[in-house]
C-alpha cells in the first residue's frame, strides 16, 4: 500500500488564497462596564441629594431622577422596560414583593425585590400622589411632567446629567446599571448564575455566563494578597 505524504494536501490543491475563518471573542463584562463601589456610593448620594431637593422645592423631576436610580440598581431593568412599567407591574403588598416584567419578545417575567426596595417603591407613589400625578394601574411609573410615559432618551439624558453631578466618567451610559446590578447580585447570591439569568431576563444562561469577568477581578484582588 502506497504510503502518503500526511503534508500532501497542503501542497496539491493548496487555493491560491486561505479562506480566513473568523470567530467572535466571547464578550465579557469587563470594569469599565459596571460601577464600582466607590462610584455607585457617589451615584447613589448623587440621587439622594436630588431626592432632598426635588421634594424642598417641589420639583418632581428631581426625585424621579432619584426613583430611576434605585429602580434601575434593585431590578437590573433594560431602559426600555424601566419606561414601559406600568403601576399594576409592582406586586408590593404584605405578601408580595416582586415586578412584573414585559422584557424583550414580549415575554414576561417575575422579578424579586427587596423589603427596602418595596418601601422606596411605596415612598415614590406617595410622591407622585403629592405631585397631583395618576397612580391608578395602567398609568406609568415614571411619568413625564405631562404624566405621559418618559421616553427612554429621557432616562438616557437624566443618568448622563446624575453621573455628571457625581463626578463619575461619562463614558457610562445608563445600561451600566443593569450591570452593576448583575455584578453584585451574582457575589451575592455565591455565582448563583440560574437565579441572575432569571432576574434579568436572559434567553440563555450563556449570556448571563459574560459576568464571568466579575469572577476575574475578585482572583486579582486574591493574587495580590496570596502570600501576605
Amino acid at each position: 500500500m502506497q504510503s502518503v505524504n500526511k503534508f500532501t494536501f497542503l501542497m496539491k490543491g493548496e487555493p491560491k488564497r486561505a479562506r480566513k475563518i473568523t470567530r467572535h471573542s466571547p464578550w465579557i463584562v469587563d470594569e469599565g462596564k459596571y460601577l464600582s463601589v466607590s462610584e455607585l456610593d457617589k451615584v447613589m448620594i448623587a440621587a439622594n441629594e436630588l431626592k432632598r431637593h426635588g421634594i424642598h422645592n417641589r420639583q418632581f423631576a428631581h426625585v424621579r431622577h432619584w426613583f430611576m436610580i434605585a429602580l434601575a440598581l434593585n431590578t437590573g431593568l433594560r431602559v426600555s422596560e424601566m419606561a414601559s412599567l406600568r403601576h399594576k407591574n409592582l406586586l408590593i403588598d404584605q405578601e408580595r414583593s416582586s415586578i412584573i416584567v414585559l422584557g424583550k419578545g414580549n415575554k414576561k417575567r417575575l422579578i424579586w425585590i427587596s423589603q427596602k426596595f418595596i418601601k422606596t417603591c411605596q415612598d415614590f407613589i406617595a410622591f407622585k400622589t403629592s405631585y397631583g400625578y395618576e397612580t391608578t394601574p395602567d398609568s406609568p411609573l415614571l411619568n413625564n411632567l405631562n404624566g405621559d410615559q418618559i421616553s427612554k432618551r429621557s432616562l438616557q439624558k437624566d443618568f448622563k446629567a446624575i453621573i455628571a453631578m457625581a463626578g463619575i466618567s461619562s463614558h457610562y451610559s445608563i445600561h451600566c446599571l443593569r450591570h452593576t446590578y448583575a455584578t453584585f447580585l451574582l457575589k451575592a447570591s455565591n455565582n448563583n448564575y440560574r437565579f441572575v439569568q432569571n432576574q434579568l431576563g436572559h434567553a440563555s444562561i450563556r449570556t448571563t455566563q459574560v459576568y464571568a469577568g466579575v469572577l476575574e477581578t475578585e482572583g486579582r484582588k486574591a493574587i495580590e494578597k496570596i502570600y501576605t
